[in-house]
């Protein structure tokens, strides 16, 4: 007899929502997270409209509201009269789904964990790093690991679920390799101080782009989280270069940070991304599914690969469920998850390259200065074509709705905080 009914190896946004999801349908899960806590830096923080629809049928949505967070109505851009132009319009969407939440991740992941904690079969371990996979001949059959205290052990389990993340150490054990596509780009993620006195939107994203550098800022309540842009592998050269370099390099894309550049103290505050692009053929093996960014990494242009992980792991149980209830789970179910899932895949990952060559690609090589001027007269000129790509970034090319067996009624929270509204930029 198994140990656990499924093991969710990483405590992510998709490995959360799949462990929720499954222990509300009264089967064992059991998550293993290789950190204490969820408190890491720099993951991406956009809860879109198609997580907060799902967050409402789990009866999730009026406490996930009560959460400090902030709204982004629109996708600008700056125009070179200094003035902003709306490429996607989340405000025309029909409401209650007519933004994107800000909130931090950390906090997003203790909601759901919260929640989940609340099924009596749910277990989350933290601290506990998965080393390896058990077999049973041909079949995996749960993983070995090793927690922070040093002590190590086996947890057998009917199904092992990889949901952890672009460089997944089940998927390597279990010998997925994916395929790989090109990225022009890294990015390099460091905060500056905001002044008290700034008035910028809370939540708001403003990109810059001058000579060939591209460089995006996140407005938050005390700080700004900035993104800067540069060729794939320029890490060794940055570094190189030096940090009074590299602050020139961020006043010149905003002159008004300047007077706080000196925030980075060395190199080592500034943290590099290596940006992937990548996708499985097959998902699966016989005892193992991966979802999320184990199954395809995607790049930060859109923001969308927290929600896409978040839709995989609801196709995920609803397939599931049923089979792992009554001990009939197969290849073929596991298979039709990644059925469900790799067109809006393929697709976003499609846009996403292009995105890449038109504006990243561009940029960097000196033949545009900024966002494609056809697109610029597009949004002048015809402005209902916003709410097309506010859709396509707020629910995706194929929503999720959850299962009728995770289905609760909708709590009523406390007084909640008004949200702040505020704009986003080109990319995320």
């Amino acid at each position: 007899m198994s140990d656990t009914t499924c093991a969710i190896v990483g405590g992510g946004p998709a490995g959360m929502m799949l462990g929720l999801l499954l222990a509300r349908a009264g089967i064992e899960v059991t998550v293993l997270e290789k950190h204490g806590d969820f408190l890491r830096d720099f993951r991406g923080d956009t809860v879109h409209p198609s997580t907060i629809r799902l967050l409402d049928e789990l009866g999730l949505g009026n406490s996930f509201r009560t959460l400090p967070q902030s709204r982004l109505a629109a996708v600008n851009i700056p125009t070179l009269d200094g003035s902003r132009l709306t490429l996607g319009d989340f405000a025309a969407l029909p409401a209650p789904y007519n933004y994107v939440a800000m909130i931090p991740q950390w906090d997003f992941l203790d909601f759901l964990a919260s929640a989940a904690r609340k099924e009596p079969s749910f277990r989350i371990r933290m601290n506990t790093e998965v080393t390896g996979l058990l077999r049973e001949g041909d079949r995996i059959a749960g993983v070995s690991w090793v927690a922070k205290d040093g002590t190590s052990g086996e947890l057998t389990s009917d199904l092992v679920v990889a949901a952890d993340g672009r460089s997944s150490i089940v998927r390597q054990a279990a010998g997925l390799v994916p395929k790989e596509f090109a990225v022009p780009f890294d990015t390099w993620w460091f905060r500056l101080p905001r002044h008290q006195s700034e008035q910028s939107e809370i939540a708001s994203l403003l990109p810059a782009i001058k000579n060939g550098e591209i460089m995006l800022t996140l407005t938050r309540e005390t700080f700004f989280q900035v993104a800067y842009f540069a060729p794939k592998g320029s890490d060794a050269r940055l570094r190189a270069e030096g940090v009074e370099r590299f602050r020139e390099r961020v006043a010149s894309l905003r002159p008004d940070f300047a007077d706080r550049v000196d925030a980075i103290r060395t190199m080592d505050d500034v943290h590099m991304l290596d940006v992937k692009l990548n996708r499985l053929h097959t998902w699966h093996r016989d005892g193992l599914l991966c979802i999320g960014d184990a199954a395809h990494a995607m790049s930060p242009a859109g923001g969308v690969g927290i929600n896409l992980a978040i839709q995989d792991a609801v196709a995920a149980a609803t397939r599931l469920a049923g089979p792992l209830m009554a001990g009939s789970l197969s290849p073929r179910v596991l298979a039709s998850v990644r059925h469900r899932r790799a067109r809006p895949t393929i697709l976003l990952q499609f846009l996403q390259r292009r995105l890449h060559r038109v504006v990243f690609v561009s940029v960097f090589t000196g033949k545009r200065s900024g966002v494609p001027p056809l697109l610029i007269f597009l949004a002048r000129h015809f402005p209902f074509l916003r709410t097309i790509p506010a859709r396509l970034i707020a629910f995706g090319p194929l929503p999720e709705h959850a299962p009728q067996f995770a289905r609760r009624p909708q709590a009523v929270p406390p007084d909640r905080p008004q949200p702040r509204s505020g704009h986003a930029g080109a990319a995320q």
